[in-house]
C-alpha cells in the first residue's frame, strides 16, 4: 500500500513500476539473507536480472541520444546548404520557401536539443540505480566494474 502512495501523477508509469518492483526485490532480499544457500542464488539471479533490465535501459537512452544527434544535424546541414547557394536565388524572391524552412529547422533543433537532454539525464539516473544496487548488494559488485 505505501508503495501505490508514492506514485505522483506526473511520474511516467515504467519509472513507477521500477520504483515498485525495485522495493519489493530489496524487502524480498533483506528476507532470505538468513536462508539457504539456494534462495541466496535466486535472489542472486533477480540482482543480476535487475542489472540486465538497467543496462537494457541505458542502451535505449543511448539510442534516443544518437537519434536527437542526428536530429540536431538534420537542420545545420540544411543551413550550410542554404548559404553554400545563396549567390544562386535572392531571399525576398523564395520567402514563402525560406520563412516555412527556417520555423521547421527552428523545431527540429529544439526535438534534437530535447532528445539529448532527456537521453542524459535518464542514462545518469540509471548509472546512479546500478550505483545503488551495487551498495545494496556487495556479491554482485565484481560484476559490474564501473
Amino acid at each position: 500500500m505505501s508503495e501505490v502512495a508514492t506514485m505522483t501523477f506526473a511520474e511516467p508509469l515504467e519509472e513507477f513500476r521500477w520504483r515498485v518492483s525495485h522495493k519489493s526485490l530489496m524487502r524480498h532480499y533483506r528476507t532470505v539473507r538468513g536462508m539457504n544457500r539456494d534462495n541466496k542464488k535466486k535472489v542472486d539471479a533477480l540482482v543480476i536480472n535487475e542489472v540486465q533490465l538497467l543496462l537494457a535501459e541505458k542502451r535505449t537512452s543511448l539510442a534516443v541520444l544518437r537519434t536527437g544527434i542526428a536530429v540536431l544535424a538534420l537542420p545545420m546541414s540544411v543551413a550550410s546548404f542554404l548559404i553554400v547557394t545563396s549567390r544562386y536565388y535572392d531571399v525576398f524572391q523564395v520567402l514563402y520557401v525560406f520563412v516555412p524552412l527556417v520555423v521547421i529547422s527552428v523545431v527540429l533543433v529544439g526535438l534534437g536539443m530535447y532528445l539529448i537532454a532527456r537521453a542524459v539525464v535518464r542514462m545518469r539516473r540509471y548509472d546512479r540505480l546500478i550505483e545503488e544496487v551495487k551498495r545494496t548488494y556487495r556479491d554482485i559488485e565484481r560484476f559490474i566494474p564501473w
